[in-house]
């Protein structure tokens, strides 16, 4: 361990290992000569800091066993076992007031032609009628920006006075004319003063990075300056997907770039005195949004930073896969108190956004004045800032058993669901109802079949029909899990018999056949003591069923849920944990969906869990079951199905977006493990694409262009034949897979 005086601007070389290049204010560090990829440190490192960040030296550490990332071993939220919102300072849009000392804001993005004026200020009304705080407007051109003070005058002699956004790539010029008008600018760092990324491997000395440095200040002074004058507020926005060549280089398309790349705009803001902004680190993938804009929160703590947050899941879809997606990510980050306004940005008109994104608003707004949480307890083994996955052991075969318990949890991911006993007088159709495929009547699992079934009561013993149609779920490796109390009174043949904390300390559980296999059932809240018994059962246990119920005023699943796997990571129990939700009933769907997205996903952002058990009594059977695998798929865990991403569209679009991701998904939702992005343009680089295998993208009025990968492969199709283009590139590389028949 050592440290770096705070005078040392640069570090050339430390211990023969190290170099730390650049700039004071954020720290990188190499293990290799000049600015190459982060290489695996030996130890951990203690490194100078700003000396206005409040602090002389901070630590760094590998982000986890292995990884090239490294992190400061700072804070990335106020409180690890409660939801805090974090304080920060307040930033004026227009009328409206961002920071922790207001509510959170909601808002959104038009999507017609911005040289139409007429249109976009119906828009506008439209969605602040919604209940809108902020509308932003792409403002590509100078016919753009020009129509922009129509527009606002328009609306102010309509007497709305929303604050409107302007949301600017690769136009300097036009972010000065739209500043006079609008009353905040957003910026992309990847794209504003930097060429479009060409996903180059480009090398950079000292110098030649020191010049851009230069050449970005230079390009963006004027702006802020003007910002200033006018009193307009300004997002510095990163994109995953839109990240400079230069950045790339360096630190790789990574969350550690993209909050480089905003800190290079904000310490030209800070410079210039200009201190109302905010950020913003946006990526399709919820994982890696998670992710950056924690490592976003964690330097501003080293630095001593309070810009408030603005966040989104980008490009997240449309109907309960855009929802899931978001609630996800924003969900997860409001959680830990992090988010001061959002948008839920889905492939749907402007206006269906605001409804998700007040629910989302509201669950963190009373999370956080709740300050919902459990008792404080150490932290010694979560990831923050890259995804390992804690993987709990799969059950494995003993010897003499009958049946085979080992597909009753699923390696990617397992997906529970709670079976009423009237469901058995009908087979064929539970089984359907449960994703199997059917051969003469007998179920077979299949790609998204669910794993194990809940059956809260047992058909009586001598219901022959019902209790052969179980044996054929069992015969499958389906898990049937049913209370301690059922089994004893009616017993069925190889059930995972669920029991909780105090039937196992009263030794009731000793009544079952010796060698039964066990699922436990508990809160995680539970003081240490209570949960030294799971260490005596440790043999038979499959599964743990982590249960605590919903609307407890100050109950907080996901600090519990993070206790819990403290506890059975540092007491070495190996156990797979199943999130279990029960919805009260006439939940709304929305609220189920972003509910389960954000208390079970920001659990499996984090690698914590192996699969999850919903239950709304009223709800569709089906849509319990989608949405489970939907959240295991936003999750990056279980692919089970196409994944899409796809943008929300805005004025930049070339065509009708809503219209053509419905037709492309028609025709191609039955390609599980493939990813098709649906962008309407490319203004962000295809590394907006960075997830997906294949592209459909906007290149002109009419025409297409096609991707692999971050590749185009074919420009300038007719629309007419572009998505049959695209079936056939999906053919020519492997990929497809005709639909299967119904029987």
């Amino acid at each position: 361990m050592a440290t770096v005086p705070a005078s040392f601007p640069h570090l050339k070389s430390f211990d023969g290992r190290s170099s730390l290049t650049k700039a004071v204010d954020f720290t990188k560090v190499s293990f290799a000569r000049g600015p190459q990829r982060i290489r695996k440190p030996s130890t951990h490192l203690s490194v100078a800091r700003n000396p206005n960040s409040g602090s002389d030296t901070v630590e760094l550490e590998p982000a986890s066993d292995g990884s090239p990332l490294l992190v400061p071993r700072q804070k990335y939220c106020e409180s690890i076992h409660k939801t805090v919102r974090r304080k920060t300072r307040t930033v004026m849009v227009g009328n409206v007031a961002l920071g922790s000392d207001h509510p959170i804001r909601i808002q959104t993005m038009t999507t017609s032609d911005t040289k139409d004026v007429a249109k976009t200020v119906e828009e506008v009304m439209r969605i602040a009628d919604k209940g809108a705080d902020i509308v932003r407007i792409t403002v590509q051109g100078r016919k753009e920006a020009d129509a922009c003070f129509e527009i606002k005058n328009s609306l102010v002699q309509k007497n709305y006075n929303i604050p409107l956004v302007a949301d600017i790539h690769f136009a300097p010029a036009v972010a000065l004319r739209v500043a006079e008008c609008f009353d905040k600018i957003r910026v992309n760092p990847g794209n504003f003063a930097d060429r479009r990324a060409q996903f180059e491997k480009l090398e950079y000395t000292e110098e030649d990075y020191q010049k851009e440095l230069e050449h970005i200040e230079k390009v963006f002074t004027p702006l802020v300056e003007k910002c200033k004058q006018y009193g307009r507020a300004m997002r510095i926005g990163t994109n995953h997907g839109s990240l400079s060549d230069r950045i790339m280089s360096y630190y790789g398309d990574s969350p550690r770039g993209m909050v480089e790349s905003a800190f290079e705009f904000a310490r030209i803001c800070r410079k210039l005195d200009f201190h109302n902004f905010v950020f913003s680190m946006k990526a399709s993938n919820p994982v890696v949004m998670v992710q950056a804009y924690r490592l976003l929160v964690a330097e501003m703590y080293v630095q001593g930073w309070d810009y408030p947050l603005h966040l989104g899941v980008t490009e997240a879809g449309e109907g309960e896969d855009g929802r899931m997606k978001s609630a996800i990510g924003i969900g997860t980050l409001l959680m830990d108190g992090l988010g001061d306004t959002i948008r839920v940005s889905l492939t749907e008109p402007p206006e269906e956004e605001i409804d998700p994104c007040r629910r989302l608003a509201n669950l963190g707004t009373i999370a956080a004045s709740h300050q919902i949480g459990v008792t404080p307890f150490e932290e010694k083994n979560r990831h923050y800032f890259d995804f390992q996955r804690r993987s709990g052991q799969l059950p494995l075969q003993k010897e003499g058993e009958e049946v085979d318990y080992r597909g009753v949890l699923h390696r990617d991911g397992s997906v529970l669901m709670s079976v009423s006993l009237d469901k058995l007088k009908a087979p064929e159709l539970l089984y359907r109802s449960l994703a199997a495929k059917l051969v003469v009547g007998m179920p077979f699992k299949d790609l998204a079949t669910v794993d194990s079934i809940l059956l809260k009561e047992l058909p009586p013993v001598d219901d022959a029909d019902a209790r052969l149609a179980l044996k054929r779920l069992v015969d499958i490796s389906m898990g049937i899990v049913t209370p301690l109390s059922e089994q004893l009174t009616k017993p069925l043949p190889h059930a995972i018999v669920l029991v909780n904390l105090k039937e196992l300390s009263s030794g009731a559980h000793k009544l079952l056949p010796e060698g039964t296999r066990l699922a436990i059932t508990l809160h995680g809240d539970e003081a240490h003591e209570e949960l030294e018994i799971l260490k005596s059962v440790a043999d038979n246990v499959i599964m743990v069923l982590h249960n605590l119920p919903y609307g407890g005023e100050r109950d907080s699943r996901v600090h519990a849920g993070r206790r819990l796997f403290e506890y059975l990571e540092e007491n070495g129990l190996n156990f797979p944990v199943i999130h279990h939700l029960e919805f009260p009933e006439k939940m709304h769907r929305d609220d189920l969906v972003i509910t389960a997205g954000s208390n079970v996903g920001a659990l499996l952002v984090d690698g914590l869990g192996d699969g999850l058990l919903l239950e709304a009594t009223g709800q569709d059977f089906e849509f319990l079951r989608d949405t489970s695998f939907n959240l295991l798929q936003g999750c990056r865990m279980r692919n089970t199905k196409t994944e899409y991403v796809s943008c929300p569209s805005c004025g930049r679009t070339l065509f009708d977006l809503q219209e053509i991701s419905a037709q492309i998904r028609e025709k191609t939702s039955h390609l599980p493990g493939v990813s098709i992005a649906i962008m309407g343009c490319i203004v962000n680089g295809p590394g907006e694409m960075a997830d997906a295998d294949f592209g459909y993208v906007g290149g002109a009025p009419g025409k297409i262009d096609l991707y692999v990968g971050k590749t185009v492969v074919q420009r300038g199709i007719e629309m007419e034949t572009a998505t049959d283009a695209l079936i056939q590139l999906i053919k020519d590389h492997g990929r497809w897979v005709d639909p299967p028949v119904e029987e």
